[in-house]
């Protein structure tokens, strides 16, 4: 079977996912997801009346891309694996060493991703997985490739692993003729499904991607042939094609996107603000009417400029206005109820701004919404950063831009997304901890029953930091407190002597240099 039908086969399975991703395209993001069918030349899209269902997906697709990839941070960690030295104590300045070694190599990393387009893809394809649901990316050595939903299937095994995936594209034929030189002898018998549609120039080409024991194998196919040099092949754990689901659902080989969740609020609200629109529009309206028996013409009031005098009665002139004020206060009404119900669903902050807002305030709704997104994260940790970080490792490996890591010994650990949800908890946690403390027994029990070594490591774990060689152990602290200690006294005894020679020298200074008295002239004897 070809790769051309095992696409039409699978896509049955995919139209009703399709359908419902188009619907909740056209009330966000029209351009996102279109039909099948459709060509790649600019089509007029309908926008929909409100924004604020583009303005969600926008907006929980930054908070997703922020979690996910944050900037200037590196998203993983490598360090050892302690299962692989269990009977073996490795000293604290080798492991110092590696961990500089490591951090180097993350440096390596991210500056490199940095550079490239990776982020711009990744955020292309989370407001694909919010709005669809469905996103595929193909990783190739240099760049990311984004394939929507109506350009690829897929097929899963009952425990939801990717077992098959093929890809349309359309393609000029003048760049397919040059890698397959007799392309022109098979036009005739399939140029039929463009004639008349100005697309006789362009041809399907089909990526058939098949799991094969524990790798995948993949080619390109044109008209039924295969492309020359177009095979592939690669192990799971770096495999570069990614079938990415925002939401799952069992016996479901494609995912479902958080519009689809919110599709009848969305619909309620581009309905009433079209309402609200069309009716403003009318009511806007201002129209004069001339009684009949009048001796106003109409067109004389009509061609009269600002401030002209003309004859006639002011009785036979009126105004039409629309009554519609009191159904416009009631859908005003359920349009802020459904655009606060989205605000939350998509996790559009507004800080209220004013002087009664606090700090706290602020924290406490930055946590309720690290607590929501933290479900939204499982699913694109293990589908995503997961396979995205082994792929980049496996790149840069055969590139020579990093040295050649040993795969028993080094792991690399994801640290951003839910991961770094659950240690900014632990770290929130442990503040809150020590202010209950210091509120109800106050600050002193903290330097009394609390240990300041722990917390500080604590705090290190909970933000990602390796201590080792970092924090300095209790029994260092107290010999440097001794230290310090015996400094402090030999500085106070070089004073006191430095202080006692000073007055041992102003004395004998004293001494040396005392002025002799004058002599008392001689009394005279009276006479």
């Amino acid at each position: 079977m070809s790769a051309q039908q095992r696409y039409e086969a699978l896509s049955s399975d995919r139209n009703q996912f399709l359908q419902t991703a188009i619907d909740a395209s056209k009330l966000t993001l029209p351009y996102l997801i279109k039909q099948d069918e459709d060509n790649g030349s600019h089509k007029v899209l309908v926008n929909p009346y409100q924004s604020v269902g583009s303005k969600g997906v926008v907006t929980l697709a930054s908070k997703l891309m922020l979690a996910l990839l944050p900037p200037q941070t590196s998203f993983f960690k490598l360090q050892l694996d302690e299962t692989a030295f269990l009977n073996e104590e490795i000293e604290p300045q080798v492991r110092s060493e590696l961990d500089l070694s490591f951090s180097k190599i993350e440096r390596t990393m991210m500056e490199a991703i940095a550079a490239s387009d990776d982020r711009v893809v990744v955020h292309q394809a989370l407001k694909h997985l919010v709005v669809a649901g469905n996103a595929l990316i193909f990783m190739a050595k240099d760049k990311l490739k984004l394939y929507p939903l109506n350009r690829y299937v897929v097929d899963r095994d009952g425990l939801g692993n990717v077992i098959e995936i093929v890809t349309k594209e359309r393609i000029n034929k003048k760049i397919i003729e040059a890698l397959v030189p007799d392309l022109k002898s098979i036009y005739d018998k399939h140029d039929e499904t463009y004639a008349g549609t100005g697309q006789n120039n362009q041809c399907d080409v089909y990526t058939h991607v098949k799991r094969d024991n524990n790798r995948f194998i993949w080619h390109q196919e044109v008209y039924g042939k295969i492309i020359p040099k177009s095979q592939g092949k690669a192990p799971i754990d770096t495999n570069p094609w990614l079938a990415l689901r925002f939401n799952t659902v069992d016996n479901e080989a494609y995912g479902r996107g958080r519009v689809e969740e919110f599709i009848g609020d969305l619909k309620s609200l581009d309905a009433l603000s079209q309402a609200i629109i069309e009716g403003s529009a009318a009511a806007a309206k201002v129209v004069f009417t001339v009684a009949p028996s009048s001796t106003t013409k109409p067109s004389t009031l009509a061609k009269a400029g600002n401030g002209a005098i003309v004859s006639g009665r002011p009785d036979d002139i009126g105004v039409i206005t629309v009554g519609k004020q009191g159904d416009f206060g009631t859908a005003y009404q359920m349009i802020q109820t459904i655009e606060k119900r989205l605000a939350e669903a998509f996790l559009i902050l507004q800080v209220r701004n004013s002087e009664r807002t606090t700090a706290e305030e602020v924290r406490m709704t930055q946590m309720e919404l690290e607590q929501q997104l933290g479900g939204l994260f499982s699913l694109l940790t293990v589908d995503f950063l997961v396979p995205y970080l082994n792929r980049k490792l496996s790149i840069f490996q055969r590139n020579g831009d990093i040295p050649r890591l040993p795969s028993k010994l080094v792991k690399p650990t994801i640290v951003a997304g839910v991961n770094a949800l659950g240690r900014g908890q632990d770290r929130e946690s442990l503040n809150m901890f020590m202010q209950t403390i210091a509120q109800t027994m106050g600050p002193e029990a903290i330097t009394k029953y609390i240990n300041p070594e722990e917390v500080i490591k604590r705090l290190a774990a909970s933000q990602g930091i390796d201590v080792l060689n970092l924090v300095r152990g209790m029994e260092e602290v107290e010999q440097g407190n001794e230290q310090a200690m015996d400094q402090q006294k030999d500085l106070e005894l070089t004073k006191q002597a430095s202080k006692f020679a000073q007055l041992e020298g102003q004395e004998d200074q004293a001494s040396s240099e005392a002025p002799e008295l004058p002599m008392q002239p001689q009394q005279q004897p009276e006479y």
